[in-house]
């Protein structure tokens, strides 16, 4: 047994879950294959415990490294900042400068307060919502952490814990007080919203959903959901958490052109580096003013100073034109090999998020494909985010990769015997993980 393993099966016997993200525990790759621990990130590229080299075809720290890992001008800002001392009984003057770009980013907000993680700030800005309506009631669509005040969707009738609007979050531990206070649409299911809306309006302290995530929004659904939500005295909160700054510099709700009243980001927007932000209008954060909102480490300096270096990198280097080329290079690929070897997939999604799905056997393949690419030196599952380190000439290497894997497969499939596809991957096959309300 390799280093690596051995050291996570240690873990699953000290730490609770194994990891401290479901994301990353290797039961959501290839169980027993996926390597849990690296040693070293640089780019694009991983090694683990045990000095295997692989390049990261999947989300690449879970969407938080755009630039890559280890990107050498945020590293640099970040190091002299650690040198000249990262935490003091002072503040850090960063913030400032971080709150001043992210106003000057998105000139309809005015006011900004700072975390360090997305479930934080999604906590917050939930908080001064409830704070400045004086509203109890949230409607949610998408994905925002492991908090409470969402996971309360799930919590069923008496006994029940049915977790049927969000599968695979289970609400053991939510207070039962809290049920029916976080009421959930489907994304782009004007009927469900329009429910949430006719039931419960004049109780809504705000809707907060991603503003898009798979595809674009149908035409006027997003200005509708803000319309409505208004209409009825409430607040909208743009989770930009995982498409901000991938889709667009700035969040995609610039581009698709419709202002909330406060948006929240995290993720690519440190690179690596834990900061994380509610921006909004004067108004919608005027609660902010009164609720208790505070810890000692969101006044750190590191996260300030990778922010405002990530941005400056960002910019500087249309990052997210980049993303989209890389993106789209590959869903092509995707589906040109498929089609090819008759993989029952196709590609789906937008480019910075690319997504390779299957219409049969889809968690034993999506495994498979794991498993073969491990052994060609990839990282490698079913969705893809793209990086500024993804260059044309890693994107060729695993282009020629899925080319040979897709043909392994195909061998597999014309057997026509569930077993010996089964057989093929030689671990259980992997977790379905959980689901969203947005597509």
């Amino acid at each position: 047994m390799s280093r690596t393993q051995e050291l996570y099966d240690h873990a699953k016997q000290r730490i609770p879950g194994g990891t401290q993200l479901l994301s990353k525990r290797p039961e959501q790759f290839a169980p027993d294959k996926w390597p849990a621990y690296f040693s070293k990130a640089s780019g694009c590229e991983v090694w683990d415990l045990d000095g295997n080299h692989y390049y990261d075809m999947t989300t690449n720290g879970i969407g938080a490294c755009l630039l890559g890992y280890a990107d050498p001008d945020v590293s640099s800002a970040v190091i002299e900042r650690v040198k000249n001392g990262s935490m003091s009984t002072l503040n850090p003057p960063e913030e400032v400068e971080l709150a001043d770009k992210l106003c000057e980013i998105h000139p309809w907000a005015s006011k900004v307060r700072f975390a360090r993680t997305g479930g934080e700030i999604c906590a917050i800005a939930v908080r001064i919502a409830r704070a400045t309506t004086g509203r109890d009631l949230v409607a949610i669509c998408g994905y925002h952490g492991w908090s409470d005040w969402y996971i309360a969707a799930n919590l069923g009738n008496g006994s029940r814990l049915d977790g049927v609007h969000l599968p695979g979050l289970a609400p053991a531990g939510v207070p039962r007080g809290l049920q029916n206070t976080a009421l959930t649409f489907n994304y782009e299911n004007r009927e469900e919203f329009d429910e949430v809306i006719r039931e419960y309006g004049d109780r809504l302290a705000c809707v907060i959903m991603e503003p898009m995530r798979n595809k674009k929004p149908e035409d006027g659904f997003l200005s509708y959901v803000r319309d409505e939500i208004h209409r009825v005295g409430g607040l909208l909160i743009f989770d930009e958490i995982t498409i901000g700054w991938r889709y667009c510099f700035g969040g995609a709700h610039l581009a698709l052109g419709v202002q909330p009243d406060m948006a929240v980001f995290a993720k690519a927007m440190g690179s690596g580096h834990p900061i994380a932000a509610v921006i909004g209008t004067a108004q919608a954060m005027d609660g902010a003013e009164n609720s208790f909102i505070s810890s000692t480490y969101w006044t750190e300096s590191v996260g300030p100073v990778a922010a405002l270096a990530t941005l400056k990198k960002m910019e500087e280097s249309r990052v997210w034109e980049h993303a989209k080329k890389m993106g789209q290079s590959l869903m092509d690929v995707w589906n040109e090999l498929a089609a090819k070897h008759d993989i029952p997939a196709h590609a789906y999604g937008i480019p910075c998020l690319a997504h390779l799905g299957y219409t049969q056997y889809p968690l034993e393949l999506k495994t498979l494909y794991t498993v073969l690419m491990l052994k060609k030196g990839f990282l490698a599952n079913n969705g893809f985010y793209p990086t500024l380190a993804h260059t044309p000439e890693i994107m060729d290497k695993y282009f020629a990769a899925i080319d040979e894997v897709f043909g392994e497969m195909s061998q597999i499939l014309k057997k026509g015997d569930y077993d010996a596809l089964v057989q093929a991957i030689g671990a259980p096959v992997c977790a379905s993980g959980f689901k969203r309300l947005i597509n």
